[in-house]
C-alpha cells in the first residue's frame, strides 16, 4: 500500500488568515483612527475599506473595529490581530527581499553566498534594510554549505560570503557578525525527551545522529566542540545525512533520532511542541557566524553596507 513518506507533514490550513492587503488596511485604520483616511492612503473608497474590514471580521470570527462619531478604534481583539499583522507583514517583507535577491542575475551589483543558517534566518532582515538604503541595488544570493561559500568567494563567484564553520581556508578575511547556539533536539516520544539528567559529551559523540553533509558548518562546529570537550576526535557514524535543516527537522519529528541544529532553525518547532530541546552537559555548543571576503580586497559600495548591516563592519 502506498502512503506518505517518513517525515511528511500535511499542509497547514490557513482558511482564517486574512490577505496582506487587508492586514495593511487594519493597521492604517488603527494608526489614523479613520476608515476614510485609511481609504485615501490606499486609493480606494471608504465603502471598500468597510467591506474589507467586515470580511476580516467574518473570517476571524470576532469584531475588530468599533465605529463611533469620533472615528474608528480597534477592539481588544482587534489590537491583538493588529500586533500579529505587524509580524506577518514584516515576515512578508523579508520574504520579498530574499526572493528578489534570488532573482538577481549575473550582472547584479552584489553577489552573496551564505550558509543555510544565515541565509534562512539572518540575511532576509539584512537584505530588507539594504534595499531601503539602496533601492536600485540588485543582489543575487546563493545558499549553500560553508565550505562551498568559502570556495565561491575565493573563485570570485561571490563578493561577500557568510559562513558558520569553525575553520576557514587561507586567502579569506573574516569578521564575526553574530553568535549562534547549537541545540540537541528529539521527537516528543524519544527517550531523551523525558530524561532528567543532561546528555554528556561522550554520550552525544557516540550516538548516531541525523546530520548534515560532512562539509556543512553545523556538522563541523559540532565535531570541533566534541573534540574540545573530549580531547580526541570522536564521532559516531550518522544515522542519516540530509542536505537541509528542514529535512533534518522533519526526520527528527517523525522519530528518526536526535539531531544537533541551530537554535534559530528549531525555535518554532520547539515552541509548537513538534521537537523537544535536550539539555547537554560538558560541551560548549556556541559558535560564531562570520562574513568572509577575499584577502587583500577592500569592500566598498553595497558589499560594505551589507557587512555593516550584518554587524561586522570594520572600524574606520
Amino acid at each position: 500500500m502506498g502512503g506518505a513518506p517518513d517525515g511528511y507533514r500535511e499542509p497547514v490550513a490557513l482558511e482564517r488568515v486574512p490577505d496582506l492587503d487587508s492586514l495593511q488596511l487594519l493597521l492604517r485604520v488603527a494608526a489614523t483612527g479613520s476608515l476614510g483616511r485609511a481609504a485615501g492612503e490606499h486609493g480606494i473608497s471608504q465603502p471598500a475599506v468597510s467591506a474589507r474590514i467586515r470580511t476580516m471580521e467574518r473570517l476571524i470570527g470576532v469584531p475588530l473595529i468599533v465605529r463611533g462619531p469620533r472615528g474608528s478604534t480597534l477592539t481588544p481583539a482587534g489590537e491583538l490581530v493588529a500586533g500579529w499583522a505587524q509580524q506577518v507583514l514584516a515576515a512578508a517583507q523579508a520574504l520579498d527581499a530574499g526572493a528578489s535577491s534570488l532573482r538577481g542575475e549575473g550582472a547584479s551589483r552584489l553577489r552573496v553566498a551564505a550558509s543555510m543558517t544565515v541565509a534562512e534566518h539572518l540575511l532576509p532582515g539584512w537584505l530588507v534594510r539594504l534595499a531601503q538604503q539602496r533601492p536600485q541595488t540588485q543582489v543575487s544570493l546563493r545558499a549553500m554549505n560553508s565550505v562551498e561559500v568559502a570556495a565561491a568567494v575565493l573563485t570570485g563567484e561571490a563578493e561577500l560570503g557568510f559562513v558558520e564553520g569553525p575553520d576557514l581556508p587561507a586567502g579569506l578575511n573574516a569578521r564575526v557578525v553574530a553568535r549562534d547556539w547549537l541545540v540537541v533536539v528529539v521527537a516528543p516520544a524519544h527517550a531523551w525527551a523525558r530524561r532528567r539528567s543532561p546528555v554528556s559529551a561522550a554520550e552525544l559523540a557516540t550516538t548516531r545522529l541525523v546530520q548534515r553533509e560532512p562539509t556543512s558548518g553545523t556538522r563541523a562546529a559540532l565535531e570541533t566542540a566534541l573534540h574540545a570537550a573530549l580531547g580526541e576526535p570522536v564521532s559516531a557514524v550518522p544515522l542519516l545525512e540530509l542536505s537541509t535543516a528542514s529535512a533534518i527537522r522533519a526526520a527528527v519529528a517523525s522519530g528518526a533520532g536526535p539531531a544537533v541544529l541551530s537554535e534559530q532553525a528549531v525555535r518554532d518547532d520547539v515552541v509548537a511542541g513538534r521537537l523537544v530541546e535536550v539539555e547537554v552537559g560538558g560541551v560548549d555548543l556556541t559558535r560564531v557566524l562570520r562574513a568572509v571576503w577575499p584577502h587583500g580586497q577592500r569592500l566598498s559600495g553595497p558589499a560594505q553596507e551589507l557587512l555593516a548591516l550584518a554587524g561586522g563592519a570594520p572600524r574606520t
